[in-house]
């Protein structure tokens, strides 16, 4: 009887802690994706932060964790604000443009005389749909539809993803804060549910993290920051801000391919065809470089893992979870591999013994 008693309870504690757990999560699911980040956040800068904490330790109860937060908050609100300052007169040249375009069409540009091959059918194609003003008017009414139908999803989009950010480094201020404090109770919480292998499993998942930021953001920028160069000395118009949207591009693997395009096609609307096949080439070089060496250095040597896994962690990762699964896909992988290691290695022992 007694034995049935302890039994009840402690099924009926069981089901009162999935639903307490499952109502907390039910209640945080709008903020799930922004704990997300800033949990990625910190994983990512915890060397460095370190390192700062060992360097200025009488700041690390507020000042340094709030130094942080505000640092990468103005990585988000100063390119906006330069985006903001420079949208007047960009949209003041595309509208002149336009006008122009209405008026007069768009005439055929210089560099498809140099094209080795279609050049002729691209002329008559451009003549009949775009030389002259009635054809010119047709596609940018279709553009003008376009940009209505598509602006109001994305300026939605965009405020939903400024929020989500702002709202992920106040809980990054949280967490370095609360830094020592979190990770023993987890540890203590990992031992007591999964033992030792628990333990093992976070481990990979951190360095994957680490290893797959280092390779998506660190190989990214310097991807950003070479193309920019090149765009600078290839005379891509907006060479600075492309190179900057080029770097954002390159975080995805072949993600910075889009950006390398829309350069060769800005040279070619200036008759710079020599150009635009150079940004082709050296964008191609580029990327091969950091895909298929810098990238399996960085992420695979840290978590051991083969970089098909990795792909396949990053490109299905943000299929499922949008763009946190770039950080995400690789860390339940590089766990997935683990454990099936750990497995193979166990059957391994006791087929010998």
């Amino acid at each position: 009887m007694i034995d049935q008693s302890a039994r009840t309870r402690k099924i009926a504690r069981l089901v009162l802690t999935l639903a307490i757990v499952a109502l907390g999560i039910w209640v945080a699911a709008g903020f799930l994706k922004a704990l997300a980040w800033a949990a990625i956040i910190a994983i990512a800068i915890d060397p460095l932060y370190k390192r700062a904490e060992h360097r200025w330790p009488a700041w690390r109860a507020t000042l340094l964790p709030a130094a942080v937060a505000s640092g990468l908050f103005l990585l988000l609100i100063v390119p906006i604000v330069f985006g903001l300052v420079q949208l007047p007169r960009e949209a003041h040249l595309l509208a002149g443009w336009l006008e122009t375009a209405r008026h007069d069409g768009i005439p055929v540009p210089a560099w498809v005389a140099q094209l080795p091959y279609g050049r002729d059918e691209i002329t008559t194609w451009w003549g009949q749909a775009l030389a002259t003003p009635a054809g010119a008017e047709g596609w940018i009414r279709r553009l003008d539809h376009s940009a209505i139908a598509h602006s109001r999803p994305f300026g939605t989009a965009v405020l939903r993803g400024v929020i989500t950010f702002i709202f992920s480094l106040v809980a990054l201020f949280f967490l370095l804060r609360d830094r020592d404090q979190l990770l023993d109770e987890l540890a203590l919480a990992s031992d007591r549910l999964f033992g030792h292998v628990g333990a093992r499993v976070a481990r990979q998942v951190l360095q994957s993290v680490q290893g797959t930021v280092n390779g998506l953001v660190l190989v990214g920028l310097g991807e950003g920051a070479v193309l920019g160069t090149a765009y600078v000395f290839l005379g891509v118009p907006h060479a600075v801000l492309l190179g900057a949207l080029t770097a954002v591009g390159a975080m995805i693997p072949l993600g910075a391919a889009l950006f390398i395009g829309i350069a060769a096609l800005l040279l070619l609307g200036l008759g710079q065809a020599l150009s635009a096949a150079g940004v082709i080439v050296f964008g191609m070089v580029v990327i091969g470089v950091a895909d298929h060496v810098l990238r399996p250095i960085m992420i695979g040597g840290t978590t051991k893992l083969p970089f098909l896994w990795v792909l396949i962690g990053i490109l299905g990762g943000v299929e499922t979870f949008g763009l946190i699964g770039l950080f995400v896909g690789p860390a339940i992988m590089a766990a997935l591999i683990l454990l099936w290691r750990d497995y193979v290695a166990a059957a391994t022992d006791a087929s010998v013994g």
